[in-house]
């Protein structure tokens, strides 16, 4: 049998992934069928099932790294450290801006929906992998190079943010004290994400990733996002500032690994 048919038949890992990231698509693509079948009751379950269906593939992702545990260790120990980021948010304006959850998204852990750290974790390692392709091989110092991937894992998760606070605030899901510039959110909001997000990626980011798969989910993420957004949801604006975001983070990953290619 010729090298070649691997593109048809994949093995058993490259087959688990696929299966659970088609999964993860199919649920994004029903959720508005939810809606119209089942109304808001629908539309919420499929949101879980969305975030949850997401979580497993990038977890299932991490575990075919070189060095799975510490890629495992690093992905969860991001929840507890979003709903630390979420609490602390929600409780005090900081540093995100005052903001209070409704009691929609349930449960709820000290006023914070636990569905929202989970949220952190499916996007944090894609995140990570867009910054890792274009920071690794960089002629600096490892330090240096661990601040810089952070910094970049900071800008391509606050890229998904662009589309996501608009539609959780379309769909009553938080409440800013007071409307801000970015279609009713507080520019403070998105240094705030910055921040943690940039904090986070420094304290836990692995050093050893899966980077095509998971730069994979970023960019189905950024597709379903934008037609999600134009054509179901009624929010033309984020989505085109949302297609930019994560765009250009795609755009800047693809030049960086044509330009090592060729080195």
């Amino acid at each position: 049998m010729k090298l070649n048919t691997y593109t048809v038949l994949l093995n058993k890992a490259d087959r688990l992934v696929l299966a659970v990231v088609v999964l993860w698509v199919l649920t994004m693509i029903a959720t508005p069928i939810a809606l119209w079948t089942f109304g808001q009751p629908g539309l919420h379950a499929f949101i879980n099932a969305g975030v949850l269906m997401q979580v497993l593939a990038s977890l299932t992702v991490l575990a075919r790294a070189r060095h799975p545990q510490g890629a495992l260790l690093a992905a969860l120990a991001v929840p507890p450290l979003g709903w630390l980021a979420e609490f602390m948010g929600h409780s005090t304006g900081f540093p995100f801006s005052p903001y209070k959850y409704t009691g929609i998204l349930q449960p709820q852990l000290g006023g914070v929906p636990l569905l929202i750290p989970l949220a952190w974790l499916m996007m944090f390692p894609p995140a990570w992998a867009i910054a890792k392709i274009v920071v690794d091989g960089t002629p600096h110092p490892p330090g240096i190079n661990r601040l810089f991937r952070a910094a970049v894992a900071a800008l391509a998760f606050t890229a998904w943010d662009l589309f996501l606070d608009p539609q959780m605030v379309a769909w009553d899901f938080w409440r800013w004290e007071t409307p801000g510039a970015y279609f009713g959110i507080p520019l403070v909001n998105f240094a705030g994400w910055l921040l943690v997000s940039f904090t986070i990626s420094f304290l836990v980011m692995p050093s050893e990733l899966p980077l095509a798969p998971l730069v994979t989910i970023y960019a189905i993420t950024w597709i379903l996002q934008t037609i999600g957004q134009v054509f179901f949801w009624n929010l033309p604006g984020p989505a085109l500032f949302g297609f930019l975001g994560m765009g250009s983070m795609l755009v800047w990953a693809y030049s960086r690994r044509n330009r090592k290619a060729t080195q």
